[in-house]
């Protein structure tokens, strides 16, 4: 069976959304928590990888209850023979939880890029969350540029 269960074009408010929170948190991390340049404790850092980590949670299991509810009321899906809304659901929850462990694990290589670069150009520790901030920022700019040419 190779149907898509989340298509673009039936759920666009669904990715539009999720896009929109993003940049809606990533608006609030600079523009309200982070406004002022701070060296950054461990304590802090530990505390919002565990909210970074906690919103991730949170969004894998509203996905997976809602794919369990909308499942069985997709016509779509119904009409698949052999098609189970339970299980298409956990498979929904277990690669969005698979594949937010795989780039979280990924990312430990590029801390280490970030202390070569940060060490190179000398950027002040209480500037360095702003200049990873907009690297990012800037990372998902050049993605979603490259995704739509």
């Amino acid at each position: 069976m190779d149907i898509a269960l989340f298509p673009m074009a039936d759920y666009w408010w669904f990715y539009l959304t999720f896009t929109l929170f993003v940049l809606l948190m990533l608006a609030l991390d600079l523009g309200v928590f982070h406004r002022k340049a701070h060296v950054v404790s461990f304590r802090e850092a530990t505390t919002w990888s565990v909210v970074w980590i906690s919103l991730a949670l949170a969004f894998n299991y509203f996905l997976y209850r809602y794919a369990l509810w909308k499942f069985p009321r997709d016509p779509r899906l119904i009409g698949v023979s052999g098609f189970e809304p339970e299980a298409a659901a956990q498979q929904i929850g277990l690669e969005f939880l698979t594949g937010y462990l795989v780039e979280k694990s990924l990312s430990v290589d590029n801390i280490f890029i970030f202390v070569l670069v940060f060490s190179y150009f000398a950027i002040p520790q209480k500037y360095q969350h702003r200049v990873l901030f907009f690297g990012i920022l800037g990372a998902l700019l050049f993605r979603s540029v490259s995704a739509f040419s």
